[in-house]
This record gives C-alpha cells, structure tokens and sequence, in this order.
C-alpha cells in the first residue's frame, strides 16, 4: 500500500506541477512583455503566484494534520485544473496577476500537503524518499519549459494554456484514487504548531530555503529575458530550464541519499555554494549552451539544498509534519516572492550583472549565517 501510494501521489504531482510550470516557464514573462509590462511588473506578476504560499501554506499543512492529507490535496488540484482556462481570456494586465493568484492557490496547498504524506510515512528514508518525489514532480517540470518553448515557437500563448489544461485534469481525475491519511486531535496539533515555531534551528533552516528559493524567483523570471538580450531564440530557452531541471531530477534523489548518509547540514553548505558559484557566472553566458551549462550547476545546487531542507524541518519537528513543512512552504515563498520583485527592481536601476552578483552575495552570507547558527549542536538534533 505504502509503494502503491507514494508511486500514484508521484504521478499526480508529476501532471499538476507540469502544468503549473508550464504557465510561467518560459511563457509568464514573454506573454507579460507582449502585453506591454514593464519589468517591474513583470516581476510583481510573478510574484502573484506565490503570494497564497505566504497566506495559506501554513493553514494548509494545519488543517492537513487536523482532516488528513487527501482533502487539502483534492482542493489544489481543482485549482490546477480550473487555473489554465482563465488565461485564455486575458487581455489587461490586472486580470493576469488576479489568475496568477488564484494559480497560485494549488501549489501553496500540494507542496506542503504532498511532502506531509511522504515524510510521515517513509521516516527511515525520509530524505531520499522526499528527494525522489520532488524528482518525480521534476518530470513534469522539466517537461515544462521546453514543451512550453516549442509550442510559443509553433503556435501560440492559446496552446501553451490548453497544454496546461490537460495536464491538470489528469491531475485531479487521479487525486480521485487517493487514500486518505490519519488525522490528529486540534489540541495536539496546536501545541506541535507552537513547538514547531519556537525551535530555532526549524526556524533558520527555513530561512535557508527562502533564501534559495529568493534566488530561484529572481532567476526563473529574468532569465528569459536576460537570454533573449543576448541573442538566444524562445525555443532554446527552454531547452536551457530543461538542462537545469534534468540535472535536479537526476540528482535529487541522491543528494537526499547523502544528506541521510553524511548530514543535513555538510549537504546544505554544498548546495549553497554551488547555487553562488553559477550566479556569479550567469551573466558572462552570452549562448544558450553556456547558460545551460550555468544553470545546470544552480540546478545541481537547488537539488543539494532542498533535499535536506525539508528532510531536516521533518525531523526536527518531531511529528508535526504537516505544520512543519506548511511553515517552511510559507517562508520559502516569502522568498520566491519577493525574488522576482527585487531582481526586476536591480536590473531596471543597474544591470542583470548586478543582479545576478547580488543574488549570489545572498546565497554566500545566508550560508555562513546557516553554519553558525546550527554548528554542532544543529548537527547532533538532526540525527
């Protein structure tokens, strides 16, 4: 039952995050741009989506514990499967932000909801098991971006969005094979809440991940644009998120092995080097085979980083999974969402090379705050 569970929650995220990625990735920024967006505002458009995150993850992941998983999970992927439709009637600006909220309803759910289930029923693997299920939603997101590429350069921002549709009705039809999970008394999740929020190395380890995921919006956003400045066509620029998501895919599951097998922390200091490392060098790609390259290293350090992010929150929490990681899921976007704001303001004011160099900067000084405050002590909770 526990392989037949994990192997359809697999498929279902696989469908709902392929078409989720779809719709941002790479057509949000162009499809933006054609409407007339300024930069800015193609950076608060993107951003919309991750706004429920901050709003709704951490009562998602409550109510989680409190009703079970199946219900909070049957809710996003409605909102996956209703989302796509509603672009094909946009024609302002506005009304694109609004659906990029309301899209945004399904992955502030799924995410913590989903990685809830997995972590409370693979314990002694937790890491590689939350590890191979966001490689197995990497399917669908690597899919994403090129797909995405190859139907906006033979056909229209129309067939993107009908794309996105299919994905999220064979999401929800399955959501319906979905068993339920155990539920916990009120009381007692709100007292694990409380616990949860007063450990402070629960509480950095989230920062780590917001700060990551800070990164990861400012990149996802500008470097279409960035790649098209520089001479590289829309088809190739997915192929270019395909190169970064191939390499998350491939490793994430691995690096979940580590960080089981060496620590949480050594595998969190890794990650955050190598996501720097390729910023710094992101904005001297001028062809997309070295922006594919690049990406491929930040790739391969997002994959490091959030594989034991989670996997370390979980154990920490001790039980409290769904709040745990509905906390972590809700500050991660604080980051997400305030990445393409704050990029789009850095590229308008100086240069993508600033930006890009300033993202790096974050990733160095969060890291070396990571190692100090957690340091030994961190080390022998987690184990």
């Amino acid at each position: 039952m526990k392989k037949n569970y994990f192997l359809l929650l697999s498929v279902i995220g696989a469908c709902a995050i392929f078409s989720s990625t779809m719709s941002k990735n790479p057509v949000l920024p162009l499809f933006a741009d054609f409407l007339g967006a300024s930069k800015e505002y193609i950076g608060i458009i993107s951003a919309a989506s991750t706004i429920p995150g901050i709003l709704i993850s951490m009562p998602a992941g409550i109510l989680s514990d409190i009703y079970g998983r199946r219900r909070m999970l049957y809710v996003a992927l409605f909102v996956f499967a209703s989302a796509p439709f509603m672009y094909l009637l946009v024609s302002e600006l506005w009304q694109l932000a609004v659906i990029r909220f309301y899209h945004g309803i399904a992955t502030a759910i799924f995410g913590p909801v989903a990685m809830a289930a997995v972590a409370e029923r693979y314990s002694g693997e937790r890491a590689a098991r939350l590890g191979l299920f966001s490689s197995a939603t990497m399917v669908g997101r690597m899919m994403a971006p090129a797909i995405g590429g190859f139907l906006l350069t033979f056909g229209s921002f129309s067939s993107v969005y009908i794309a996105c549709a299919a994905g999220g009705l064979i999401a929800l039809i399955l959501g319906t094979f979905l068993e339920d999970t155990p539920s916990h008394a009120p009381q007692t999740v709100q007292k694990d809440y409380r616990a949860v929020l007063a450990n402070k190395h629960i509480m950095m380890t989230t920062t780590v991940e917001a700060c990551q995921y800070f990164t990861f919006g400012g990149l996802e956003t500008f470097l279409p644009l960035f790649a098209l400045s520089v001479g590289v066509a829309p088809s190739y620029i997915g192929i270019i998120f395909t190169f970064q998501l191939i390499v998350t895919l491939l490793t994430k599951p691995v690096m979940g092995k580590l960080s089981d097998s060496v620590g949480r922390i050594p595998s969190i200091s890794l990650g955050i080097l190598l996501g720097a490392i390729s910023l710094l060098l992101l904005p001297y790609g001028h062809h997309w085979l070295v922006l594919g390259a690049i990406t491929s290293v930040y790739g391969l350090g997002l994959a490091t980083v959030t594989a034991s992010t989670s996997a370390l929150v979980s154990d920490l929490s001790q039980g409290a999974y769904g709040s745990a990681l509905g906390i972590l899921s809700m500050i991660m976007d604080v980051g997400q969402a305030s990445g393409p704001i704050i990029t789009g303001i850095l590229i308008a004011v100086l240069s993508y090379r600033a930006a890009f160099t300033s993202l790096a900067c974050l990733l160095i000084g969060i890291g070396l705050f990571f190692i100090i405050v957690l340091g030994r002590k961190g080390q022998t909770q987690e184990r």
